[in-house]
């Protein structure tokens, strides 16, 4: 419960990729991590760690063994589906501003209408000043809504299927109503908008163009049932696997295996780009430590240490939800509250795009948490040909290494208010630790 506690703190503060990083390198310097840019020699004990563009991390606690003897790696992504302000999005009609969306990974639509949006971002000037922004999250703030429209003229809409019901150019963010009183405004209640945002934050129409601005929940994560054993609270896919990850590598004390924390961003639209899996981010942090440490580095020896290590892709399952039990194999579905999830294989149909942990691994991953007083359990993503989905595992074990996704079972995953279970929060911290230490 104490640690429940930590991690609702946490996952309330951390609303973005940025936010979230931020976190981790506050308690990473808490913790007696360096950055690796400033070490020379790294030496068994050592703590080290470096960030990528603000949006992706790598921790590294130096182990007394052989880097070449591998590596032992937990990662996790930083990204949560949401609603990101288009370049130029800031219009005016029918006597309202509003704000244009383009809504980032997989989301229902549905569920972003008619709930309190905050706004969390940076907006850089063409000055270079970097101006950061959080509006809904006091409750003096303003918030932010998508009006949905009203079932007594909603005949037609109702008829749409449920993925045609809200359209993706009609999440349009509610953000003024008040003309200025300059007559010679042509867009009055627009400028009204514009005129605070550089009262306030001091920039431009223009600058909105090189923003990254986030719509998310404005609410704080909270307890869930009389007895509070859940947690409920947007962003726990992924940020639930980076807080029990971070917490269980900055306990760590000397490993045998140097222990590497991974957050990267992007996963949930494919991994891409340069702070996202697919980018040389991760080997480049590999290849910086190892020619710290290696006598004789070579690129024959990053290779060996990449296919030498072993990992967890720190990744949400899919709890059994009794209100939709027909899209579950209930033999091999996770179910809230009995421990961390180790998930074989992801993918969709015939296991396409999954990366299937041999059985080895999964022998010795079971063993490592059942003499550790791990409580764990399988599961899988749904019955075959159902759906499915994917995680960062692929991208780790195209080096050799092997890899099988565990993490925390969500009900309402995606949703703009996940559940987890305390209990399997922190058997996930457990488990990473246990992992990092072995």
């Amino acid at each position: 419960m104490n640690l429940a506690e930590e991690y609702r703190r946490f996952i309330t503060a951390a609303k973005t990729e940025r936010e979230t990083i931020d976190l981790a390198v506050m308690l990473a310097e808490e913790k007696g991590f360096v950055p690796l840019e400033k070490c020379g020699t790294l030496r068994p004990g050592e703590r080290v760690f470096t960030t990528c563009r603000g949006k992706c991390m790598a921790m590294a606690v130096i182990g007394s063994e052989t880097l070449e003897n591998g590596l032992s790696i937990v990662g996790a992504h930083v990204d949560s589906p949401r609603l990101d302000l288009k370049p130029r999005p800031l219009y005016e009609e029918a006597g309202l501003a509003l704000f244009k969306t383009h809504y980032y990974g997989g989301v229902k639509k549905y569920q972003w209408v008619d709930i309190p949006l905050a706004l969390h971002g940076v907006v850089v000037k063409e000055d270079g000043q970097i101006v950061k922004l959080v509006i809904g999250e006091k409750e003096t703030d303003p918030v932010f809504t998508i009006a949905d429209l009203l079932p007594h003229l909603a005949k037609d809409q109702m008829e749409k299927k449920m993925s045609e019901g809200i359209s993706g150019e009609g999440l349009n963010l509610l953000a003024g109503g008040v003309p200025v009183a300059d007559e010679g405004a042509q867009e009055k209640i627009k400028q009204t908008v514009l005129d605070y945002l550089n009262r306030e934050y001091g920039f431009q129409e223009e600058d909105l163009i090189s923003a990254e601005i986030e719509a998310v929940p404005a609410w704080p994560a909270r307890d869930v049932g009389l007895d509070r054993s859940m947690i409920g609270a947007y962003g726990q896919d992924d940020r639930v696997s980076v807080f029990t990850t971070l917490k269980a590598i900055v306990q760590l004390p000397t490993p045998l295996r140097t222990a590497v924390a991974l957050f990267v961003d992007k996963e949930e639209i494919g991994s891409v780009g340069n702070t996202g899996m697919y980018s040389a981010f991760f080997t480049n942090f590999v290849a910086e430590l190892a020619v710290r440490i290696l006598p004789q580095y070579s690129e024959i020896s990053l290779r060996r240490i990449l296919a030498h290590s072993r990992a967890l892709s720190a990744d949400v399952n899919a709890a059994l939800d009794p209100n939709y039990p027909d899209v579950m194999d209930k033999f091999n579905a996770a179910r809230l509250g009995h421990g961390v999830v180790l998930t074989k294989y992801t993918g969709s149909g015939g296991k396409k795009g999954t990366s299937d942990a041999h059985a080895e691994f999964m022998g010795l991953v079971r063993r490592l948490f059942n003499q550790h007083g791990v409580v764990w359990q399988s599961g899988l993503l749904g019955k075959v040909d159902q759906g499915g989905g994917g995680t960062i595992a692929y991208l780790l074990a195209v080096h050799g290494m092997d890899v099988v996704d565990c993490g925390v079972a969500l009900l309402g995953m995606h949703s703009p208010f996940e559940v987890a279970h305390k209990a399997d929060i922190y058997m996930a911290y457990r488990g990473y630790r246990v992992f990092l230490g072995a």
